[in-house]
């Protein structure tokens, strides 16, 4: 199989730093996620973590790869990472000053339903699932694939607080957003 994880290090590098340098531009925040919330949502994510890049002792079967890699696997792996981190950055800059790091309401906090926000209401969260998927597929073992499950349901936490603080905001115009549009994949959740 041929080596792409040197292209996908560097694709999730560029998603940090335009990241990193897009967090600098956010209007002024009305409301935060309470701490608790916020710590449930880091302490998942260090569980995904783990599971992606380290070896746990007494836990060897994680290491178990489920797919054989494959120049195929290969291919897909750096498509699925490169498209991801891409809807991921379209989302970013089209939900503009109102994107937060955190679950926040900003001041003059608008509802985005157009764009990748008429595909789902989270495509940040889809893209960074789809790239974070293909990344799996570099090296594709058990512990690799129980990250992308916790990533997901760290995401869907994360969504669920996000949409309260929306329907608190807008609510029946949001209410309808969540009738029409499915939370992370299209037209199936």
């Amino acid at each position: 199989m041929p080596d792409v994880s040197t292209p996908i290090k560097y694709a999730w590098l560029t998603f940090g730093v335009v990241w990193l340098a897009a967090a600098f531009t956010p209007k002024r925040t009305v409301r935060r996620q309470s701490a608790g919330s916020r710590l449930t949502q880091l302490a998942l994510g260090v569980i995904a973590g783990l599971l992606l890049w380290c070896d746990i002792p007494h836990m060897p079967f994680l290491r178990s790869q489920l797919v054989s890699p494959s120049p195929l696997t290969a291919g897909l792996a750096v498509a699925l990472t490169f498209v991801g981190i891409l809807i991921a950055f379209w989302a970013r800059f089209f939900l503009g000053r109102n994107w937060s790091g955190t679950v926040t309401l900003k001041q003059d906090h608008e509802l985005i339903q157009s764009g990748p926000y008429s595909v789902v209401r989270h495509p940040i969260y889809s893209g960074i699932l789809l790239a974070l998927f293909g990344t799996v597929l570099v090296h594709p073992r058990i512990g690799g694939f129980l990250a992308v499950l916790v990533a997901a349901l760290t995401l869907r936490l994360k969504s669920l607080t996000e949409e309260s603080f929306m329907i608190d905001r807008f609510g029946m115009q949001y209410l309808e957003y969540q009738r029409h549009v499915k939370a992370l994949i299209p037209f199936v959740w």
